[in-house]
């Protein structure tokens, strides 16, 4: 017997947590020793979403399952309607089944529009596959009791041409669940999911957690064990799936506490959590981590009273400001921060203000997201009644509503796009806080560079990267051109903090009269070695071509708010690219000396604070 765990991933990076959950509780409950036996099979195959379908289609039928199931998401749900009506042809004998948060509501419909599926796994599955298995092992054997398939609670099959429904499944112990990653293997060059907690104790009205408000924690001495493994493995990125990580202080605590004691140096957690709920015990473990160890992921998702009403999300606005800000002096930590476009109440000059706030708050990143209709939500039962217009297929994203319009949506689409490739990317963290302040808001500044883009093509005919830089000094130009030499120096000493360039940007000015002072200082081998030791081993030209010297006739290093006044005279600036920050991925930089003075050093700093 071969059951066939299937998963399609958004991206390879990516992993499916559910059916490796799936497999490992199935096997140990049977009491099957290791991952395989002959006589009981389970296998995982995992796919992405941008291969091609027949590629996927042929894998699977090569591998000749006795069964078939799929996870099913909003991002693989269109591709896996296809594969099961596909698969069914060319494996007709072979049952398939369905399970995940996508097929878990409104299965009966399911299964009246998909022929070629056997019946659905509700809700959590590590049980009921369980069950499952052991059914068709036992049927394969002729050992089968007499309930069958009725005797298993969790799911919706066909039988003699009808649909029927078991009983609800009870939620899971999530302290049995075995641990997934003992064959790291498996997941190289991938992203860790883990989970210490399900079920969340809010009622946000738009996720599927709120149906589930009770929360059951992993147990501790577990926890504490598997991110042991993880450190000792040296994993890159553990991703906690916990919905709000810090709702149980104790728990949150003891993780934060842990990882903070063992950190080996490389490992990255990152977590999803309600800012407002931290103390100031909570705030002393996350500001004595080390910079990199940690990254917060925040759902401001709107700062308009009516509409957090609204969508049953209660939270202290300026605790919450507050907090982020605190988390953002230390300069340890990475921080997201999330929108939700197409909320109730939230009209395009609302969400504007709400943009301007939460943009305001200077976090490394911004998710500019959209409200999405997911089937079993309270949003999903009460969307007629705010005339919320969505998608008819995934990922049921909203179109317009009472309060917003489709053509405002499209702006925001743009809008998004902007900071994406502006902001969240962390090319312009110099750049864009002075060219802000040329506009009304941060939120007019990204409209009316959306327009800009509409205007020459470039959402069609996209950008590189490097040629982005070129795009916003046209940009600048623009609005504010009495100071394109300022903007030339921003975006050089920006694009220079990321990467040390092969040949020199187009907007970059001429370096040809400083370059015999470049040299001279490359040619000071003992002060060279003094400011940069972790270069011992290289030669003054092999250091020469692994660093950058720039000159510079404005403080572009500065916080924008300091003002940006030509310098008395210019200044030269190495690009250390041995060091890097660990928050930002942006080079130490190192003041070397004003042009018109000697060669002493004026001075040595890292570049940690790159919003204004």
């Amino acid at each position: 017997m071969k059951f066939l765990l299937a998963a399609v991933n958004a991206k390879y990076i990516h992993s499916n947590p559910a059916v490796y959950s799936l497999k490992a509780y199935a096997l140990e409950r049977l009491g099957l020793d290791g991952w395989e036996q002959p006589e009981v099979s389970v296998e995982i195959s995992e796919y992405t979403i941008n291969q091609q379908m027949d590629s996927i289609l042929s894998d699977i039928y090569r591998k000749k399952p006795d069964a078939v199931a799929f996870s099913c998401y909003i991002w693989n749900w269109r591709m896996i309607r296809e594969l099961s009506a596909e698969l069914a042809k060319v494996l007709p004998e072979v049952p398939i089944w369905l399970g995940g948060p996508e097929v878990s509501f409104e299965t009966e419909q399911i299964l009246e529009e998909i022929p070629a599926v056997s019946g659905i796994m509700v809700g959590e599955g590590e049980q009921t596959f369980t069950g499952l298995l052991e059914y068709y092992t036992k049927k394969e054997a002729g050992t089968m009791d007499e309930k069958g398939l009725d005797g298993i609670d969790g799911i919706v099959y066909r039988k003699q041409g009808k649909v029927f429904r078991t009983g609800v499944r009870k939620p899971t112990d999530i302290s049995t669940l075995p641990f997934l990653y003992k064959n790291m293997e498996n997941f190289r060059n991938r992203i860790i999911y883990y989970e210490s907690s399900r079920g969340c104790p809010f009622r946000c009205s738009y996720c599927l957690s709120s149906i589930d408000r009770s929360v059951r924690l992993r147990d501790m001495g577990t926890v504490r064990e598997e991110l042991q493994f993880f450190l000792d493995h040296k994993a890159a990125q553990v991703k906690f799936t916990d919905r709000t990580f810090n709702c149980n202080r104790e728990h949150a605590q003891a993780v934060w506490r842990y990882i903070l004691e063992h950190d080996n140096g490389i490992t990255n957690f990152h977590f999803e959590i309600a800012a407002d709920l931290l103390n100031e015990e909570e705030l002393t473990l996350l500001s004595e981590m080390r910079p990199g160890l940690v990254q917060l992921e925040i759902g401001v998702q709107s700062v308009n009273p009516d509409t957090l009403r609204e969508i049953n999300r209660y939270t202290d606005m300026e605790r919450l400001r507050e907090v982020v800000q605190r988390i953002l002096a230390a300069q340890n930590v990475h921080v997201h921060l999330d929108l939700i476009a197409g909320l109730p109440y939230e009209d395009y000059s609302s969400f504007g203000h709400s943009f301007n706030e939460v943009y305001g708050m200077g976090a490394q990143q911004l998710q500019l997201g959209f409200l999405k209709v997911l089937k079993g939500s309270p949003m999903y039962e009460k969307a007629g009644d705010y005339g919320i217009n969505y998608t008819s297929l995934p990922p049921y994203e909203v179109l317009y509503s009472e309060w917003i319009s489709y053509e405002e949506i499209c702006r925001l689409k743009k809008i998004e796009e902007m900071v994406e490739l502006y902001y969240n990317s962390g090319q312009f963290a110099h750049t864009l806080p002075v060219l802000e302040r040329v506009f009304e808001s941060p939120f007019v500044f990204y409209e009316r560079l959306a327009d800009y883009y509409e205007e020459n093509g470039y959402f069609i005919n996209h950008p590189s990267r490097n040629y982005r830089y070129e795009v916003l000094l046209g940009f600048a130009c623009r609005y504010d051109g009495r100071r394109e030499m300022l903007y030339r120096e921003l975006l050089t000493y920006d694009i220079y903090l990321r990467e040390n360039m092969k040949s020199r940007p187009g907007f970059a000015k001429e370096l040809s009269e400083y370059k015999g002072r470049i040299r001279e200082v490359y040619e000071e081998e003992k002060r060279l070695r003094e400011v940069l030791p972790d270069y011992g081993e290289f030669q003054p030209k092999q250091i020469a071509r692994m660093t950058h010297m720039e000159v510079f006739c404005y403080p572009v290093w500065q916080n924008a708010a300091d003002g940006m006044l030509k310098l008395e005279e210019p200044q030269m600036v190495l690009f250390h690219y041995g060091r890097r920050n660990p928050v930002t991925k942006e080079a130490e930089t190192i003041i070397w000396q004003k042009l018109g003075q000697s060669g002493q050093e004026n001075g040595r700093m890292k570049e940690m604070d790159n919003k204004a």
